[in-house]
């Protein structure tokens, strides 16, 4: 009698159609998307919430703030790590719908550090 192994890495294997099924019903990361897909950003106080016509296109700031969130809520502080989580975690490239970051956003995530004033305590209730 052999060991428990799992599946050799070169086999085919049938993964659900979308990452979405990966993600189950009562999973947070579904409540942080509701929740800053409602919201105003631009009555909130966020700069930058409309594109510019010219450079490089910025991240979305509601995508920026569902990770901030995120991080929040699973202890996560740095953004070095929040960058790590969106290659390698499942429910994050969910939640960014695949378009994680660089470290070119490391900056601006830095500087939106007391996001928390910035949303209306009774958008918060």
């Amino acid at each position: 009698m052999g060991y428990i192994q799992g599946t050799p890495r070169e086999q085919a294997i049938l993964f659900p159609e979308t990452i979405g099924e990966y993600i189950s019903d009562d999973n947070p990361v579904r409540f942080i998307d509701a929740f800053v897909d409602q919201l105003d950003l631009q009555a909130a106080g966020f700069q930058r919430t409309l594109p510019s016509e010219t450079g490089r296109p910025p991240y979305a700031p509601g995508d920026l703030l569902k990770l901030y969130i995120y991080g929040y809520l699973n202890r996560i502080r740095s953004s070095r790590k929040l960058e790590q989580e969106t290659a390698r975690n499942v429910e994050v490239m969910w939640l960014l719908r695949h378009g994680g970051w660089s470290y070119l956003c490391q900056k601006y995530m830095a500087s939106a550090r007391p996001i928390h004033r910035r949303i209306p305590s009774c958008e918060l209730v």
